[in-house]
Parts: structure tokens; C-alpha cells; sequence
């Protein structure tokens, strides 16, 4: 995973792990929540019992099915930030529409995350799209990034559309491949 030993671990970048998308009956509400919540959970756990860098994307829109005055942007309860942790709001998709997003971006030495969390077909496509056009390296773990229900019927297609999209842009990566080689990244 490292180019040396030498390099920074990367900066598992959480997106969007909020309320709102595992509220039934809300119009981003998530498919195979559990299993891709499950799935961050680890690689929370992982990072954080190494002290790697952790990030949090919070999305806060304006529009009315996003009600930032609501509950429904409260963090999942198992996956908020903890102290030390960075944690970045942005109104639109992509995580760079936040000011601050981009200024620490710009100001770290290494610029490789882990992208992990909802919203699979809007932050994290948005978000990988526009750190490749600043020449940042993202990874998004596929199995631990749900995809909201899409307008069709065919609910799979979708997703993997929207990933071969995301290929262009990142690197894609299971979890079990991304845990198998983190004994390679040091400290």
C-alpha cells in the first residue's frame, strides 16, 4: 500500500455516515446499509486502533429533503468523530465544495484517502473526481460504500455503473484486500 516507508499512512476519509441515509422512506435512504456499515465500522476500528488519520464528511444541504435543523444529520451513533479527529461539512456533493476541505487538503504533504461511507453515487463520486483533478490519490473500498436507491428498477446495474465511473477517477479496493495489506502501512 506504501510507495516507502517513509510515507504518511493514508487518511480513511468517512462520507456521510449520517441519520438520513438509513432512514426508511427518505428519498436517500441507502441499499445494503448493514453490510457496508458494518464494513466501515472495521475500518474505523482498524484506523483508529493505530492512530492513523481519520476524517469525517458531514453533508449539510440546504434543500428541503435535507433539513440540516434536523436529526437527521446527526452521525450514525458508532461512527462519530472522536477527538483528534477532522471533520468537514459541505453543502454539496463533493467534499471540496467546503473551503476548509480544501485548504487542508491543500496544505497536507500527502494527499492519499481511503474513502469509505454513503452516498456512493454523490460524495464519493463527486469527491474522487474532483481531488483527480487537483492530483490527489483517493482508494474507495467498494464493499464499505453504499449507493442510495436509485429511480430504477434495477438497483445493482446502478451501483456498478456508478463504480465503473468512480474507477476512472480512483483506485477501487475491497475492505478484505484493504485490511490484508494494511500490516504494510507503518507508522
Amino acid at each position: 500500500m506504501l510507495a516507502s516507508m517513509h510515507d504518511d499512512p493514508p487518511i480513511l476519509v468517512c462520507a456521510d455516515l449520517q441519520v438520513e441515509y438509513l432512514t426508511p422512506g427518505r428519498r436517500h435512504v441507502v441499499l445494503d446499509a448493514d453490510a457496508a456499515t458494518a464494513r466501515c465500522l472495521e475500518l474505523l476500528t482498524l484506523w483508529r486502533s493505530n492512530l492513523w488519520p481519520v476524517m469525517h464528511l458531514k453533508r449539510i444541504a440546504q434543500a428541503a429533503w435535507f433539513n440540516p435543523a434536523s436529526g437527521l444529520t446527526d452521525w450514525i451513533a458508532e461512527t462519530k468523530p472522536r477527538p483528534g479527529e477532522m471533520t468537514f461539512e459541505h453543502p454539496l456533493p463533493s467534499a471540496y465544495s467546503s473551503s476548509r476541505f480544501v485548504d487542508y487538503m491543500s496544505s497536507i504533504r500527502t494527499t492519499r484517502c481511503i474513502l469509505i461511507g454513503f452516498s456512493l453515487d454523490e460524495t464519493i463520486l463527486a469527491t474522487a473526481v474532483d481531488g483527480f483533478h487537483r492530483s490527489h490519490r483517493y482508494q474507495v473500498v467498494t464493499d464499505a460504500a453504499a449507493c442510495r436507491q436509485p429511480g430504477t428498477d434495477d438497483a445493482a446495474a446502478y451501483r456498478h455503473a456508478v463504480v465503473n465511473v468512480i474507477g476512472n477517477f480512483a483506485t477501487m479496493q475491497s475492505s478484505a484486500e484493504l485490511i490484508r495489506t494494511s500490516g504494510a502501512v507503518a507508522v
